[in-house]
Protein backbone atom coordinates (compact mmCIF):
# COMPACT_ATOMS: atom_id res chain seq x y z
CA UNK A 1 0.00 0.00 0.00
CA UNK A 2 1.80 3.48 -1.14
CA UNK A 3 1.73 6.50 0.66
CA UNK A 4 -1.17 8.03 -1.20
CA UNK A 5 -3.53 5.78 -1.00
CA UNK A 6 -3.14 5.48 2.92
CA UNK A 7 -3.16 9.34 3.16
CA UNK A 8 -6.54 9.06 0.68
CA UNK A 9 -7.63 6.56 3.69
CA UNK A 10 -7.04 8.73 6.40
CA UNK A 11 -8.76 11.69 4.84
CA UNK A 12 -11.87 9.46 4.35
CA UNK A 13 -12.47 7.82 7.94
CA UNK A 14 -11.01 10.81 9.42
CA UNK A 15 -13.47 12.35 12.22
CA UNK A 16 -12.41 15.53 11.32
CA UNK A 17 -13.14 15.30 7.72
CA UNK A 18 -16.88 13.78 8.56
CA UNK A 19 -17.45 16.75 10.47
CA UNK A 20 -16.30 19.11 8.01
CA UNK A 21 -17.81 21.51 5.40
CA UNK A 22 -16.99 18.82 2.89
CA UNK A 23 -19.53 16.22 4.45
CA UNK A 24 -22.91 16.95 3.14
CA UNK A 25 -21.05 17.95 -0.37
CA UNK A 26 -19.53 14.16 -0.18
CA UNK A 27 -22.37 12.70 0.98
CA UNK A 28 -24.17 14.43 -2.28
CA UNK A 29 -21.92 12.93 -4.25
CA UNK A 30 -22.00 9.68 -3.24
CA UNK A 31 -26.11 9.86 -3.65
CA UNK A 32 -25.51 11.46 -7.47
CA UNK A 33 -23.41 8.54 -8.19
CA UNK A 34 -25.99 5.83 -6.90
CA UNK A 35 -28.74 7.27 -8.46
CA UNK A 36 -27.15 7.25 -11.67
CA UNK A 37 -25.97 3.85 -11.68
CA UNK A 38 -29.35 2.90 -11.09
CA UNK A 39 -30.91 5.06 -13.44
CA UNK A 40 -28.21 2.95 -16.16
CA UNK A 41 -28.68 -0.39 -14.81
CA UNK A 42 -32.42 -0.27 -14.85
CA UNK A 43 -32.50 1.36 -18.46
CA UNK A 44 -30.59 -1.17 -19.75
CA UNK A 45 -32.50 -4.12 -18.37
CA UNK A 46 -35.61 -2.76 -19.11
CA UNK A 47 -34.48 -1.79 -22.56
CA UNK A 48 -33.08 -4.82 -23.61
CA UNK A 49 -35.61 -6.94 -21.60
CA UNK A 50 -38.67 -5.43 -23.56
CA UNK A 51 -36.54 -6.16 -27.04
CA UNK A 52 -36.00 -9.29 -26.39
CA UNK A 53 -39.33 -10.01 -24.67
CA UNK A 54 -40.62 -8.91 -28.31
CA UNK A 55 -38.24 -10.60 -30.33
CA UNK A 56 -39.27 -13.85 -29.02
CA UNK A 57 -43.05 -13.24 -28.66
CA UNK A 58 -42.57 -12.81 -32.88
CA UNK A 59 -40.20 -15.62 -33.17
CA UNK A 60 -42.44 -17.85 -31.53
CA UNK A 61 -45.53 -16.89 -33.71
CA UNK A 62 -43.43 -16.79 -36.98
CA UNK A 63 -40.05 -18.38 -36.81
CA UNK A 64 -36.57 -15.79 -37.67
CA UNK A 65 -37.36 -16.76 -41.30
CA UNK A 66 -40.31 -17.55 -43.59
CA UNK A 67 -39.21 -19.17 -46.60
CA UNK A 68 -43.12 -19.20 -49.17
CA UNK A 69 -44.14 -19.05 -52.32
CA UNK A 70 -43.43 -15.36 -54.62
CA UNK A 71 -46.98 -15.57 -55.67
CA UNK A 72 -47.99 -15.05 -51.97
CA UNK A 73 -47.56 -11.16 -52.46
CA UNK A 74 -46.02 -11.01 -48.77
CA UNK A 75 -49.35 -12.21 -47.53
CA UNK A 76 -50.28 -13.81 -44.09
CA UNK A 77 -52.64 -16.45 -46.08
CA UNK A 78 -51.19 -19.26 -47.68
CA UNK A 79 -51.93 -19.13 -51.90
CA UNK A 80 -49.79 -21.12 -54.01
CA UNK A 81 -48.76 -24.82 -52.46
CA UNK A 82 -44.85 -25.64 -51.99
CA UNK A 83 -43.55 -29.05 -52.58
CA UNK A 84 -42.59 -30.55 -48.52
CA UNK A 85 -39.74 -31.96 -50.72
CA UNK A 86 -37.15 -29.24 -49.98
CA UNK A 87 -33.15 -29.80 -49.70
CA UNK A 88 -33.82 -27.67 -47.03
CA UNK A 89 -36.36 -29.68 -44.83
CA UNK A 90 -36.47 -31.02 -42.57
CA UNK A 91 -33.05 -30.19 -41.79
CA UNK A 92 -31.13 -27.25 -43.21
CA UNK A 93 -27.88 -28.89 -43.76
CA UNK A 94 -26.62 -25.98 -46.38
CA UNK A 95 -26.77 -22.97 -43.79
CA UNK A 96 -24.74 -23.49 -40.30
CA UNK A 97 -26.31 -22.24 -36.80
CA UNK A 98 -29.77 -23.23 -38.26
CA UNK A 99 -31.78 -24.62 -35.24
CA UNK A 100 -35.13 -25.62 -36.64
CA UNK A 101 -37.77 -25.87 -39.86
CA UNK A 102 -40.93 -26.32 -39.78
CA UNK A 103 -43.78 -26.77 -42.59
CA UNK A 104 -47.20 -24.38 -42.44
CA UNK A 105 -50.05 -23.29 -43.94
CA UNK A 106 -52.68 -20.69 -43.33
CA UNK A 107 -56.52 -20.06 -44.41
CA UNK A 108 -58.40 -16.82 -43.79
CA UNK A 109 -62.15 -17.96 -42.56
CA UNK A 110 -65.07 -16.49 -40.30
CA UNK A 111 -65.54 -17.93 -36.73
CA UNK A 112 -69.53 -18.02 -36.13
CA UNK A 113 -71.24 -18.91 -32.70
CA UNK A 114 -74.57 -17.85 -31.48
CA UNK A 115 -74.08 -14.80 -29.82
CA UNK A 116 -70.53 -13.10 -32.15
CA UNK A 117 -68.50 -14.11 -35.32
CA UNK A 118 -65.21 -12.99 -35.75
CA UNK A 119 -62.49 -12.79 -38.82
CA UNK A 120 -59.71 -15.82 -38.12
CA UNK A 121 -56.79 -16.85 -39.53
CA UNK A 122 -56.10 -20.55 -39.38
CA UNK A 123 -52.56 -21.23 -39.32
CA UNK A 124 -52.21 -25.35 -40.00
CA UNK A 125 -49.47 -26.88 -38.15
CA UNK A 126 -47.80 -30.32 -38.57
CA UNK A 127 -46.12 -32.80 -36.18
CA UNK A 128 -42.61 -30.65 -36.70
CA UNK A 129 -44.53 -27.52 -34.70
CA UNK A 130 -42.06 -26.24 -32.03
CA UNK A 131 -44.77 -26.01 -29.78
CA UNK A 132 -41.74 -25.76 -26.18
CA UNK A 133 -42.02 -21.66 -27.86
CA UNK A 134 -45.99 -21.49 -27.10
CA UNK A 135 -45.80 -23.16 -23.96
CA UNK A 136 -45.13 -19.92 -21.86
CA UNK A 137 -48.09 -18.27 -23.45
CA UNK A 138 -50.88 -21.17 -23.22
CA UNK A 139 -52.76 -19.87 -20.41
CA UNK A 140 -55.70 -22.40 -19.98
CA UNK A 141 -55.73 -26.27 -21.70
CA UNK A 142 -53.17 -27.60 -23.54
CA UNK A 143 -52.02 -27.41 -26.95
CA UNK A 144 -53.77 -30.05 -29.68
CA UNK A 145 -53.08 -33.20 -30.35
CA UNK A 146 -51.64 -33.91 -34.06
CA UNK A 147 -49.46 -37.12 -33.57
CA UNK A 148 -52.38 -38.89 -34.95
CA UNK A 149 -55.36 -39.12 -37.23
CA UNK A 150 -56.76 -35.48 -38.63
CA UNK A 151 -58.58 -34.27 -35.65
CA UNK A 152 -60.74 -30.76 -35.18
CA UNK A 153 -58.38 -29.61 -31.88
CA UNK A 154 -57.59 -26.03 -32.08
CA UNK A 155 -56.01 -23.07 -29.28
CA UNK A 156 -57.13 -19.24 -29.82
CA UNK A 157 -56.55 -16.64 -27.66
CA UNK A 158 -57.98 -15.63 -24.92
CA UNK A 159 -58.69 -12.29 -26.81
CA UNK A 160 -60.75 -14.27 -29.09
CA UNK A 161 -62.15 -16.88 -27.29
CA UNK A 162 -63.40 -13.89 -24.95
CA UNK A 163 -65.12 -11.72 -27.93
CA UNK A 164 -66.49 -14.96 -28.76
CA UNK A 165 -67.99 -15.65 -25.33
CA UNK A 166 -65.74 -19.82 -25.43
CA UNK A 167 -64.21 -21.56 -23.34
CA UNK A 168 -62.18 -25.04 -23.18
CA UNK A 169 -63.93 -28.09 -24.48
CA UNK A 170 -66.59 -25.83 -26.39
CA UNK A 171 -67.30 -26.60 -30.04
CA UNK A 172 -67.70 -23.82 -32.42
CA UNK A 173 -68.26 -23.60 -36.56
CA UNK A 174 -65.75 -22.14 -38.54
CA UNK A 175 -66.66 -21.23 -42.43
CA UNK A 176 -63.39 -20.65 -45.38
CA UNK A 177 -63.76 -19.65 -48.43
CA UNK A 178 -63.30 -21.69 -51.67
CA UNK A 179 -60.82 -20.41 -53.86
CA UNK A 180 -62.48 -17.63 -56.42
CA UNK A 181 -64.81 -17.15 -54.18
CA UNK A 182 -67.62 -19.45 -55.82
CA UNK A 183 -70.11 -21.78 -54.25
CA UNK A 184 -70.78 -22.46 -50.58
CA UNK A 185 -67.88 -21.95 -48.06
CA UNK A 186 -66.41 -25.31 -46.57
CA UNK A 187 -67.64 -25.72 -43.15
CA UNK A 188 -65.36 -27.35 -40.11
CA UNK A 189 -66.54 -27.79 -36.85
CA UNK A 190 -63.39 -27.32 -34.15
CA UNK A 191 -63.39 -27.91 -30.60
CA UNK A 192 -61.32 -25.48 -28.41
CA UNK A 193 -58.62 -27.27 -26.32
CA UNK A 194 -56.18 -24.48 -25.04
CA UNK A 195 -56.23 -20.62 -24.68
CA UNK A 196 -53.09 -18.49 -25.50
CA UNK A 197 -52.03 -15.01 -24.44
CA UNK A 198 -49.00 -13.40 -26.14
CA UNK A 199 -50.46 -9.75 -25.19
CA UNK A 200 -49.38 -9.46 -28.66
CA UNK A 201 -52.34 -7.94 -29.99
CA UNK A 202 -51.23 -8.41 -33.73
CA UNK A 203 -51.43 -12.13 -33.17
CA UNK A 204 -54.08 -12.25 -30.72
CA UNK A 205 -56.69 -10.86 -32.86
CA UNK A 206 -55.38 -12.88 -35.71
CA UNK A 207 -54.40 -16.27 -35.46
CA UNK A 208 -56.13 -19.91 -34.53
CA UNK A 209 -53.86 -23.02 -34.54
CA UNK A 210 -54.69 -26.37 -35.80
CA UNK A 211 -53.92 -29.24 -37.95
CA UNK A 212 -52.55 -28.47 -41.33
CA UNK A 213 -54.21 -31.10 -43.06
CA UNK A 214 -57.76 -29.57 -42.98
CA UNK A 215 -55.69 -26.24 -45.12
CA UNK A 216 -54.75 -28.96 -47.30
CA UNK A 217 -57.91 -30.83 -47.70
CA UNK A 218 -59.82 -27.19 -48.30
CA UNK A 219 -56.66 -25.88 -50.37
CA UNK A 220 -57.28 -29.76 -52.20
CA UNK A 221 -53.15 -29.72 -51.95
CA UNK A 222 -51.70 -32.47 -52.33
CA UNK A 223 -50.14 -34.72 -49.03
CA UNK A 224 -46.72 -32.98 -49.55
CA UNK A 225 -47.65 -29.52 -50.41
CA UNK A 226 -47.48 -26.79 -47.64
CA UNK A 227 -47.59 -23.05 -47.90
CA UNK A 228 -44.64 -22.15 -46.04
CA UNK A 229 -41.27 -23.05 -44.08
CA UNK A 230 -40.56 -21.13 -40.58
CA UNK A 231 -37.01 -21.35 -39.93
CA UNK A 232 -35.50 -20.87 -36.97
CA UNK A 233 -31.78 -19.55 -35.89
CA UNK A 234 -29.56 -20.21 -32.86
CA UNK A 235 -28.47 -16.16 -32.55
CA UNK A 236 -30.96 -13.44 -32.88
CA UNK A 237 -28.39 -11.00 -33.28
CA UNK A 238 -26.99 -12.52 -36.57
CA UNK A 239 -30.56 -12.86 -38.20
CA UNK A 240 -29.87 -10.17 -41.33
CA UNK A 241 -26.31 -13.23 -41.66
CA UNK A 242 -28.64 -15.45 -41.77
CA UNK A 243 -31.37 -14.45 -44.22
CA UNK A 244 -28.90 -13.40 -46.55
CA UNK A 245 -27.57 -16.89 -46.63
CA UNK A 246 -31.05 -18.14 -46.29
CA UNK A 247 -32.33 -16.13 -49.30
CA UNK A 248 -28.69 -17.47 -51.57
CA UNK A 249 -29.81 -20.69 -51.06
CA UNK A 250 -33.36 -20.74 -51.57
CA UNK A 251 -34.73 -22.14 -54.86
CA UNK A 252 -34.98 -19.15 -57.30
CA UNK A 253 -39.61 -19.90 -57.29
CA UNK A 254 -39.08 -19.51 -53.60
CA UNK A 255 -38.86 -16.29 -51.19
CA UNK A 256 -37.22 -15.31 -48.09
CA UNK A 257 -37.86 -13.08 -45.39
CA UNK A 258 -36.63 -12.33 -41.84
CA UNK A 259 -39.29 -11.36 -39.07
CA UNK A 260 -37.51 -7.76 -38.95
CA UNK A 261 -38.24 -7.37 -42.58
CA UNK A 262 -42.24 -8.53 -42.19
CA UNK A 263 -42.46 -6.53 -39.14
CA UNK A 264 -40.09 -3.50 -40.06
CA UNK A 265 -41.91 -0.94 -37.81
CA UNK A 266 -41.98 -3.19 -34.75
CA UNK A 267 -38.37 -3.23 -35.01
CA UNK A 268 -37.37 0.41 -35.96
CA UNK A 269 -39.37 1.42 -32.85
CA UNK A 270 -37.43 -1.05 -30.40
CA UNK A 271 -34.07 0.40 -32.24
CA UNK A 272 -35.11 3.93 -30.46
CA UNK A 273 -34.49 2.12 -27.04
CA UNK A 274 -30.67 1.80 -28.01
CA UNK A 275 -30.85 5.48 -28.41
CA UNK A 276 -32.88 6.09 -25.11
CA UNK A 277 -30.63 3.94 -23.37
CA UNK A 278 -27.38 5.66 -24.31
CA UNK A 279 -29.15 9.08 -23.78
CA UNK A 280 -30.02 7.95 -20.16
CA UNK A 281 -26.60 6.72 -19.59
CA UNK A 282 -25.07 10.11 -20.91
CA UNK A 283 -26.80 12.37 -18.99
CA UNK A 284 -26.29 9.99 -15.68
CA UNK A 285 -22.78 9.93 -16.34
CA UNK A 286 -21.79 13.84 -16.46
CA UNK A 287 -24.46 14.70 -13.78
CA UNK A 288 -21.79 11.87 -11.64
CA UNK A 289 -19.27 13.71 -12.88
CA UNK A 290 -20.32 17.47 -11.93
CA UNK A 291 -21.00 16.42 -8.48
CA UNK A 292 -17.73 14.52 -8.01
CA UNK A 293 -16.02 17.43 -9.20
CA UNK A 294 -17.55 19.68 -7.04
CA UNK A 295 -17.09 17.27 -3.98
CA UNK A 296 -13.07 17.46 -4.92
CA UNK A 297 -12.72 21.22 -5.25
CA UNK A 298 -14.25 21.57 -2.03
CA UNK A 299 -12.06 18.64 -0.53
CA UNK A 300 -8.74 20.06 -1.94
CA UNK A 301 -9.89 24.04 -1.01
CA UNK A 302 -10.62 22.35 2.56
CA UNK A 303 -7.13 20.78 2.71
CA UNK A 304 -5.02 23.41 1.57
CA UNK A 305 -2.93 23.39 4.34
CA UNK A 306 -2.35 19.89 4.37
CA UNK A 307 -1.13 20.45 0.87
CA UNK A 308 1.03 23.48 1.81
CA UNK A 309 2.65 20.91 4.19
CA UNK A 310 3.08 17.90 1.99
CA UNK A 311 4.41 20.48 -0.26
CA UNK A 312 7.41 21.97 2.06
CA UNK A 313 7.90 18.11 2.90
CA UNK A 314 8.82 17.85 -1.09
CA UNK A 315 5.99 15.72 -2.10
CA UNK A 316 4.99 16.60 -6.09
CA UNK A 317 2.07 17.83 -7.02
CA UNK A 318 1.15 14.35 -9.00
CA UNK A 319 1.82 12.71 -5.51
CA UNK A 320 -0.85 15.13 -4.01
CA UNK A 321 -3.10 15.11 -7.14
CA UNK A 322 -2.85 11.07 -6.73
CA UNK A 323 -4.53 11.29 -2.79
CA UNK A 324 -7.57 13.22 -3.74
CA UNK A 325 -8.00 11.05 -6.91
CA UNK A 326 -7.73 8.21 -4.55
CA UNK A 327 -9.90 9.81 -1.97
CA UNK A 328 -12.42 10.26 -4.84
CA UNK A 329 -12.72 6.80 -6.48
CA UNK A 330 -13.07 5.47 -2.67
CA UNK A 331 -16.45 7.80 -2.87
CA UNK A 332 -17.42 6.89 -6.28
CA UNK A 333 -16.93 3.42 -5.46
CA UNK A 334 -19.69 3.94 -2.41
CA UNK A 335 -21.94 5.01 -4.39
CA UNK A 336 -21.41 2.35 -6.83
CA UNK A 337 -21.63 -0.22 -4.18
CA UNK A 338 -25.24 1.15 -3.13
CA UNK A 339 -26.53 1.61 -6.30
CA UNK A 340 -25.60 -2.01 -7.59
CA UNK A 341 -27.41 -3.30 -4.61
CA UNK A 342 -30.15 -0.83 -4.88
CA UNK A 343 -30.75 -1.28 -8.79
CA UNK A 344 -30.44 -5.27 -8.63
CA UNK A 345 -32.61 -5.22 -5.67
CA UNK A 346 -35.68 -3.47 -7.62
CA UNK A 347 -35.03 -5.65 -11.05
CA UNK A 348 -35.10 -9.15 -9.07
CA UNK A 349 -38.19 -8.13 -7.36
CA UNK A 350 -39.45 -7.06 -10.81
CA UNK A 351 -38.18 -10.11 -11.99
CA UNK A 352 -39.91 -12.70 -9.76
CA UNK A 353 -42.88 -10.82 -8.61
CA UNK A 354 -44.20 -8.42 -11.64
CA UNK A 355 -44.63 -5.32 -10.20
CA UNK A 356 -44.80 -2.95 -12.90
CA UNK A 357 -47.72 -3.95 -15.41
CA UNK A 358 -47.63 -2.52 -19.08
CA UNK A 359 -50.80 -2.02 -21.35
CA UNK A 360 -49.94 -4.61 -24.11
CA UNK A 361 -51.97 -2.50 -27.13
CA UNK A 362 -48.75 -0.03 -26.21
CA UNK A 363 -45.75 -1.87 -25.29
CA UNK A 364 -47.21 -6.01 -27.02
CA UNK A 365 -46.46 -6.96 -22.91
CA UNK A 366 -48.46 -6.99 -20.15
CA UNK A 367 -45.65 -7.20 -17.61
CA UNK A 368 -42.52 -5.04 -17.54
CA UNK A 369 -39.53 -7.65 -18.88
CA UNK A 370 -35.97 -7.22 -17.63
CA UNK A 371 -32.85 -8.31 -18.57
CA UNK A 372 -29.93 -8.70 -15.66
CA UNK A 373 -27.05 -8.42 -18.36
CA UNK A 374 -24.00 -8.81 -16.49
CA UNK A 375 -21.35 -8.05 -18.65
CA UNK A 376 -23.32 -4.82 -19.64
CA UNK A 377 -23.39 -3.94 -15.67
CA UNK A 378 -19.88 -4.58 -14.73
CA UNK A 379 -18.98 -2.72 -18.25
CA UNK A 380 -21.47 0.52 -16.84
CA UNK A 381 -19.42 0.64 -13.91
CA UNK A 382 -16.17 0.28 -15.25
CA UNK A 383 -16.94 2.76 -17.63
CA UNK A 384 -18.50 4.99 -14.27
CA UNK A 385 -14.85 4.78 -12.61
CA UNK A 386 -12.70 5.07 -15.63
CA UNK A 387 -14.99 8.54 -16.88
CA UNK A 388 -15.26 10.02 -13.63
CA UNK A 389 -11.62 9.55 -12.97
CA UNK A 390 -10.32 10.84 -16.17
CA UNK A 391 -12.37 14.12 -15.89
CA UNK A 392 -11.33 14.43 -12.29
CA UNK A 393 -7.89 14.95 -13.64
CA UNK A 394 -9.38 18.45 -14.93
CA UNK A 395 -10.08 20.19 -11.41
CA UNK A 396 -7.06 18.27 -9.49
CA UNK A 397 -4.74 20.41 -11.56
CA UNK A 398 -5.65 23.64 -9.09
CA UNK A 399 -3.46 21.66 -6.43
CA UNK A 400 0.06 22.49 -8.72
CA UNK A 401 -1.08 26.33 -8.18
CA UNK A 402 -1.44 26.06 -4.32
CA UNK A 403 1.82 27.74 -3.13
CA UNK A 404 3.10 25.87 -0.12
CA UNK A 405 4.15 29.55 1.65
CA UNK A 406 0.69 31.16 1.24
CA UNK A 407 -1.05 26.89 2.04
CA UNK A 408 0.24 27.04 4.96
CA UNK A 409 -0.81 30.75 6.11
CA UNK A 410 -4.30 29.82 5.04
CA UNK A 411 -7.05 29.88 7.73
Amino acid sequence: MNLEYFIARRLVTTKHHKSSISAPIIKIAVVAIAVGIIMMIIAIAAGVGLQDKIREKISAFNGHIIISNFDDNQSDVSVEPISIHQDFYPEFKNVKGIQHVQAVASKAGIIRTEDAFEGVIFKGVGKDYKWDLLKDYIVDGRKPDLTGKLNNEVILSKYMADRLKLKVGDEFNTFFMKEGGNGMPNLRRFKLVGVFSSGFQQFDATYMLGDIRHVQRINKWKNGEVGAFEVFIDDFDKIDEKGQEVYNVTPSMLKSRTIKDKYINIFDWLKLFDVNILIIIVIMVVVATINMVVALLVLILERTQMVGVLKSLGASNWSIRKIFLYNAAHIIIRGLIWGNLISLGMLFAQKYFSIIKLRPENYYVTVAPVTIDVPAILLVNAGTIIICLLLLLIPSYIITKISPVKALRFD
